[in-house]
């Protein structure tokens, strides 16, 4: 079982996605060219529409084709999103002032809801800390 990395901030030309699109809630169909793709391998994608989130799938099954030559097609599974959206908050350090752009993934068919639960999550990948309303950068946790 590999890890391949196919997000788009690699601009690797012999290891490049050609398209990811869903077959259902959590499976996709993913068709690349080179990294030797195996059953079971793990790939991580870039989200459409985004700048830099991504997600990782895991393989169930895969296809080289013969031309073009490196090509294949692969069946996964990954996280199940019924209407996928990407949102951009600002988040601001209370402490320091220190100012970032957020972006994270939801799942639009759940509504207005699902979002701040979603962005504090992203917040926290990030290293950032939120409390009551309250959001702390990591340098400011350190001098803490």
């Amino acid at each position: 079982m590999a890890d391949h990395d196919f997000r788009y901030s690699l601009l690797n030309p012999e290891h490049t996605l050609i398209e990811c699109r869903a077959l259902a809630p959590g499976r996709y169909q993913v068709t690349g060219n080179g990294g030797s793709i195996h059953n079971g391998d793990s790939l991580q994608v870039t989200l459409k529409g985004s700048r830099d989130l991504s997600m990782r799938l895991q393989v169930e099954k895969v296809r080289h084709l013969i031309n073009p030559r490196g090509q294949w097609v692969a069946v996964a599974h990954g996280p199940a999103f019924t209407e996928l959206a990407i949102h951009t908050w600002q988040v601001i350090c209370d402490r320091c002032a220190k100012q970032i752009d957020v972006e994270f993934a939801v799942d639009a068919a759940l509504g207005k809801k699902a979002q701040a639960p979603a962005a504090e999550a992203r917040i926290a990948e990030l290293g950032w800390r939120g409390t009551s309303g309250q959001h702390t950068c990591p340098r400011c946790q350190k001098e803490a």
